[in-house]
């Protein structure tokens, strides 16, 4: 196999420091590049106090904006005496770029003097770099991960986010406004605050815990893998190595090691683990969350990768060569969406069929549709979770499954995405969109013409089973001059579906130009 090594930089603007990786990648020339083609050549890191500006007065002063160029200008430098060319430089915004309403005139001055472009990321796109973090430092050892129910775990100075997997599928994913630097301004304001931080936590872990219970009982949680704050400060002090990546810490030991150092002020936290204070600062409010949560599980020992979402990042260039890495994401994407559609009772069976049944229209009209494979996949999602809004009321359900989907969060999907499946779902039914619909007017021109062919499709898979019977298995595809012709794989009597294609068929004929011909 060919393989091209491509530098490549990944910056990281966090709420506590900025930092660089930038790393040697093995681009293949063909798509069966392995996850761990890279070499990482150098990093760097420096703290700033983005964080606790933008978490106390909601903006990014002008001291902490002078501050991050300053460290920007360096990297520029850094990352030009590697060879890396601008577009091959990926810098991301996390938890306080996301919160400082000043945020578009910062990333704009920092593009003016440095020429980076700043993706300010979402809570869940941040979820779906650290699981392919994780699953990378588990490496070989990802099928014992898949035998049990697992919480991923990592804090940061303004988020918290989740994932819980059953039996190495996703659940859950959510981002929480949890972390070290959001609490530490919190306690600094109460008078008594040590008792004021163990009572929020408490409060803060004890309601997202039974929030979660929903999902997943956490009582059957054996494994807990925890990223972030403090968490590698830990596990390299007290952690056995798992593997060059990762490393394991008992549970009773991890106890031992909270109440050991849960009164520690920032200074000893310097002295006794030789980190900087910034670090130290994070240490103890990150062990505590940690902790609560460990509480609320049965695992017996706590997993500690030891990466991060620029490991992540990475891992995400390689996958777009990579179409195992890029199915078995795609993969817990669905069953995220699966596992939200039995949060709300819904017909598995019917949704998961009609999904089946759009997909093969999906691929046998590729030509016709001109969609590429992440539209794919919200089309499978939005098929899966198409009648969910039945939880609600029936009547006009399609509106309330909008309503559903465009307010939950789905592992590896933002909120972009989101609002198209969710538009989707809205006109997989009844009349078709308007100028006097908000939602989908708010759209941008290319997502509105995703929605229309996803609708279009979805509405003729939806009538081929229309009495929930599944009679209708499968379907082969044949596009004849003006037609689309469908020849179920079994002699069924189709007459109902026949009758609905009259109704449902029209928009796919208005969209595409073809009519759609049940035989």
């Amino acid at each position: 196999m060919n393989l091209k090594n491509h530098p490549a930089a990944i910056i990281e603007i966090g709420s506590t420091g900025i930092r660089v990786l930038v790393a040697e990648v093995s681009m293949g020339l063909s798509s069966e590049v392995p996850a761990d083609s890279w070499r990482i050549r150098d990093q760097a890191g420096k703290p700033v106090s983005l964080g606790r500006d933008v978490f106390t007065s909601g903006m990014v002063s002008r001291e902490s904006v002078l501050e991050c160029l300053s460290v920007l200008q360096n990297y520029r430098e850094l990352i030009r005496g590697w060879g890396v060319a601008q577009e091959d430089v990926h810098v991301i915004g996390t938890s306080a770029l996301r919160a400082a309403r000043n945020r578009d005139l910062f990333a704009d001055r920092v593009y003016h003097e440095t020429g980076f472009r700043i993706n300010i990321i979402e809570g869940i796109e941040e979820t779906r770099l650290m699981y392919l973090a994780v699953r990378y430092a588990l490496k070989n050892d990802l099928p014992l991960f898949r035998r049990a129910n697992s919480m991923i775990l990592e804090v940061g100075g303004g988020s918290t986010e989740i994932m819980l997997l059953r039996r190495g599928k996703m659940v859950a994913a959510h981002s929480l406004k949890l972390g070290t630097i959001r609490m530490d301004q919190l306690v600094h304001q109460a008078s008594d605050s040590a008792a004021f931080q163990s009572r929020y936590l408490n409060e803060n872990v004890r309601n997202t815990a039974e929030a979660l219970k929903t999902e997943m009982d956490l009582t059957y949680i054996r494994s807990l893998v925890i990223s972030g704050s403090g968490s590698r400060i830990m596990a390299m002090n007290i952690g056995r190595e798992f593997n060059k990546d990762c490393r394991i810490v008992p549970r009773k030991l991890f106890m031992e090691f909270t109440e050991r150092v849960k009164n520690y002020t920032v200074e000893e936290c310097v002295r006794e683990f030789e980190i900087p204070y910034s670090d130290a600062e994070d240490l103890i409010p990150g062990i505590l969350i940690y902790r609560l949560f460990l509480e609320h599980t049965a695992a017996g020992e706590i997993v500690v990768p030891l990466v991060s979402i620029r490991e992540g990042m990475l891992i995400n260039l390689v996958s777009q060569v990579d179409s195992g890495l890029q199915e078995e994401f795609y993969s817990q994407v669905i069953a995220s969406a699966v596992n939200l559609g039995r949060k709300y009772h819904f017909d598995e069976a019917h949704n998961r069929h009609v999904a089946q049944l759009s997909m093969t229209l999906f691929d046998a009209l590729r030509h016709e549709h001109g969609m590429n494979r992440r539209d794919r996949l919200l089309l499978e999602v939005a098929g899966t979770l198409h009648d969910v809004g039945m939880y609600i009321r029936s009547s006009a359900h399609q509106k309330h499954g909008q309503y559903i989907v465009a307010h939950s969060e789905i592992f590896g999907l933002h909120q972009g995405e989101l609002d198209i499946i969710s538009n989707v779902i809205c006109y997989h039914r009844g009349e078709p969109p308007s100028e006097a619909d908000i939602d989908y007017i708010a759209l941008q021109r290319e997502d509105r013409l995703l929605v229309l062919k996803m609708a279009a499709i979805l509405r003729v898979a939806d009538c081929l089973d229309r009495g929930h019977s599944r009679h209708i298995r499968k379907i082969s595809v044949e596009r004849q001059q003006d037609m689309v012709v469908l020849r179920p794989s079994e002699i069924v009597d189709t007459s109902i579906e026949r009758l609905g294609l009259e109704d449902k068929g029209v928009m796919f004929q208005d969209v595409f130009g073809y009519r759609v011909l049940l035989v």
